[in-house]
């Protein structure tokens, strides 16, 4: 099987790298093309452009940014989805809302090329570490053929039967996750107001079954209040909009998740868009 991946960011590079790392064979692009560089050190072929890197795969995996970028790439006049073969398997990792997916798969279908929506659970460390979760947009005989390969990038694989699937429950947990970040850095704040030792409380509130437990990876960040990138907070905003623009266009409203947005809105104008998404505390504590 002839792999490309594409999209080679903090994730990408992760996952590309993983895949390397297990003596896959792979084709690599990245729009900057010096971002492949360190794969090419790991024994990929490094595509020129986008075209060279898919006209001959038969499995193209996708991590990219936003819905505009994957639509750019693959779904555009200029967009590459037209140059894969008849047959191939296209795999798009990223992060989009279930109505777009569902639009890339009816144009892979037009283009007799396969689509798969498997978004993944987890920032750069699980990305690095390979435990990441698949969250996949069709059947458990459908993702059958490449589950194998996602499990050099990864420890689970979630079917969910039906395209765009994959992408809903990425949504749901992505809205989860920015809430309670928001939700843990009020505690600290709230804790810190009423007199509590804000380092008590870094160390306390994570281990509380009340708390979601991936605030514990994010103490180290609030009390230094350096914010390395693990997971950008301008993509935690994007996912913010993407969960509730899905929402409204049902004429609903989700109160918390439209407070949060905006407030991750305010720390992207204070200029915190490239931090982790964690920065959202030293936003909220200006």
């Amino acid at each position: 099987m002839k792999i490309t991946f594409i999209g080679l960011g903090i994730m990408g590079q992760a996952m590309a790298s993983n895949l390397l790392k297990n003596g896959t064979a792979l084709t690599v692009y990245n729009r900057s093309l010096e971002k492949a560089e360190p794969l090419r050190a790991l024994g990929a072929t490094v595509a020129q452009n986008a075209e060279e890197a898919v006209a001959d795969a038969d499995l193209v995996i996708s991590m990219l940014a936003d819905p505009s970028a994957v639509d750019q790439t693959f779904l555009s006049e200029s967009g590459i989805l037209k140059h894969m073969k008849p047959n191939s398997t296209w795999i798009d990792c990223s992060t989009v809302d279930p109505e777009f997916s569902r639009i890339s798969a009816a144009a892979a279908q037009k283009s007799e090329v396969a689509f798969i929506d498997a978004p993944v659970a987890g920032s750069k460390p699980q990305a690095e570490a390979a435990v990441l979760s698949f969250f996949v947009g069709t059947t458990a005989e459908g993702i059958a053929p490449f589950e194998a390969l996602l499990l050099q990038m990864g420890q689970k694989v979630i079917p969910f039967g039906t395209a765009g699937q994959g992408s809903s429950f990425k949504m749901v947990v992505n809205m989860l996750l920015g809430q309670s970040m928001v939700v843990f850095s009020e505690a600290i704040q709230l804790g810190t107001a009423l007199n509590i030792d804000p380092e008590f409380l870094l160390k306390t509130l994570p281990k509380l079954p009340v708390t979601t437990p991936f605030t514990a990876l994010k103490t180290d960040n609030i009390s230094s209040n350096t914010y390395p990138t693990h997971f950008p907070l301008e993509h935690m905003l994007k996912d913010l909009r993407l969960a509730t623009q899905a929402y409204s266009s049902a004429g609903k409203r989700l109160a918390v998740a439209e407070t949060v947005k905006a407030q991750f809105e305010g720390a992207a104008e204070a200029g915190k868009s490239r931090q982790d998404f964690s920065a959202i505390h030293a936003y909220l504590t200006s």
